[in-house]
């Protein structure tokens, strides 16, 4: 006759498949009850209609967030809704938008992290705060306060043995305007924070927000780019005893914030933003040391081309790309 506890034994490593499988099939219903909802949010005739879909598409998310393992589930949502997840596996965020009648946007979403010191993983509901938040460009927010965004890249670095989340995000704001934003992220104590003095030479600066005309074109994106490095070496002059510079120029890939500075059309419209469009000049952002370091020069949009010209840090007084 087998031990009570041999039994116990046996039922529990038999129960295990079966809950793993229970699970699974639990989050594949979350999953399709919140893509179904997810595609309301954005076809729904009313706004009534679309806001009642991303409520009920917001606690359908919380329930799914609750289950166990969940960090774990490899997410399949309609293109409406944005889901990153960080190279690390600690920080996923799910980010959406609906769209007013009247043309004005409020952003959704949730963000899921490990808490180190409940050696947990938890979630906060994001609340779109963006229109009431003062100093946006300096202000530390938290999911509860949060400048709200749909976001299409996170970035992920170290530093000192220190990990940095760096989110790229949208917001169509209104009729008259849109946003591109640079918003980083970090786990401080587990829990979440938005915003970050990580803009080196920009003091009080923690996040980039580019607003401008809603039907200009603006690029944000992250990705490799040729840098050019020029190498100047005193060499004696064969013969003489006088010295000469001579240059080498080395080419290297590196990533790269490439992004376009937005300025007003017309002088005298400084911080009216249906008036604001691409200047002409690209600006980079290379993670340096711990911080996002400007650059000047940038040419995005190139592919396996080397620049022209050497990337070279901006000068203190750069021009205005962005929020004061």
């Amino acid at each position: 006759m087998m031990r009570p506890i041999t039994v116990l034994l046996l039922m529990l490593a038999a129960s295990l498949p079966s809950a793993t499988a229970q699970n699974r099939e639990q989050m594949a219903l979350h999953q399709q009850r919140l893509a179904e909802l997810l595609v309301l949010t954005a076809s729904a005739p009313t706004d009534n209609e679309r806001y009642l879909a991303s409520e009920q598409a917001v606690g359908e998310l919380s329930a799914a967030l609750e289950e166990e393992e969940s960090e774990h589930w490899k997410w399949q949502l309609p293109k409406v809704a944005s889901v990153l997840t960080s190279p690390d596996g600690l920080l996923r965020i799910f980010t959406w938008a609906v769209v007013r009648d009247n043309g004005e946007f409020e952003c959704f979403g949730a963000i899921q992290y490990y808490n180190e010191r409940e050696e947990e993983y938890q979630y906060s509901l994001l609340n779109d705060k963006s229109e009431e938040i003062m100093n946006r460009e300096e202000s530390l927010l938290s999911p509860e306060n949060w400048f709200g965004a749909v976001y299409q890249e996170l970035i992920q670095t170290s530093h000192g043995g220190k990990t940095f989340y760096t989110l790229l995000g949208w917001n169509g704001v209104d009729n008259l305007t849109e946003r591109k934003i640079i918003e980083p992220v970090i786990l401080r104590g587990g829990v979440p924070q938005f915003g970050a003095p990580l803009f080196r030479r920009e003091r009080n600066l923690r996040r980039v927000v580019l607003e401008y005309r809603n039907d200009a074109m603006v690029s944000l994106c992250y990705e490799d780019q040729f840098v050019e490095e020029v190498e100047r070496e005193r060499v004696k002059v064969k013969g003489t005893n006088r010295h000469r510079t001579i240059e080498k120029r080395k080419y290297h890939k590196e990533k790269m914030i490439i992004f376009d500075e937005v300025e007003p059309q017309v002088q005298g419209m400084e911080g009216l933003f249906q008036y604001y469009i691409p200047s002409g000049l690209e600006l980079a952002y290379a993670f340096i040391d711990g911080k996002w370091e400007l650059r000047n020069g940038a040419q995005g949009r190139l592919k396996n081309k080397k620049l022209n010209k050497a990337f070279e840090p901006l000068p203190k007084k750069t021009p205005a790309y962005g929020v004061r």
